[in-house]
């Protein structure tokens, strides 16, 4: 994920090239983090099914963790950024800004973020999916 998130960037023609590796780091551990997750529910999806089931179940199970877990990452570096400028930890109005921060950066992942996924990750799924599906079951 992160070799896709730096071609995507790169095709991209960014500005700032310092931040491509935060990026890089950011995608790169949210793929590392989601793969036993989605393997975990691809394997609970796909027991004692056919190949074509478990290769849909790897495919669902590892893009919806990778997708969740990235976002989830790139929310939480989204809201420390932003904590700096927040109410006082525990009060009516800090939960607002930590809810609507989180869902900002999670809008703002789905809509920017996601597309740096594509160009090589979604090889890689494809991949993992055809060697799940080939594994004994």
């Amino acid at each position: 994920m992160a070799t896709s998130a730096t071609v995507g960037i790169l095709l991209l023609d960014w500005e700032t090239s310092a931040k491509i590796e935060t990026v890089a780091v950011l995608y790169g551990l949210g793929g590392a983090l989601s793969f036993p997750v989605g393997l975990f529910v691809a394997r609970l999806l796909a027991l004692g099914r056919s190949a074509e089931v478990a290769f849909a179940a790897a495919f669902l199970s590892l893009a919806t963790a990778t997708v969740a877990i990235t976002g989830l990452i790139f929310a939480f570096d989204y809201r420390t950024y932003y904590a700096e400028w927040h109410a006082d930890t525990g009060s009516i109005t800090w939960v607002f800004q930590l809810v609507f921060t989180t869902l900002a950066a999670l809008y703002q992942f789905a809509v920017l973020g996601v597309r740096l996924l594509f160009p090589i990750g979604f090889v890689a799924l494809f991949a993992a999916s055809i060697w799940f599906a080939r594994m004994p079951r």
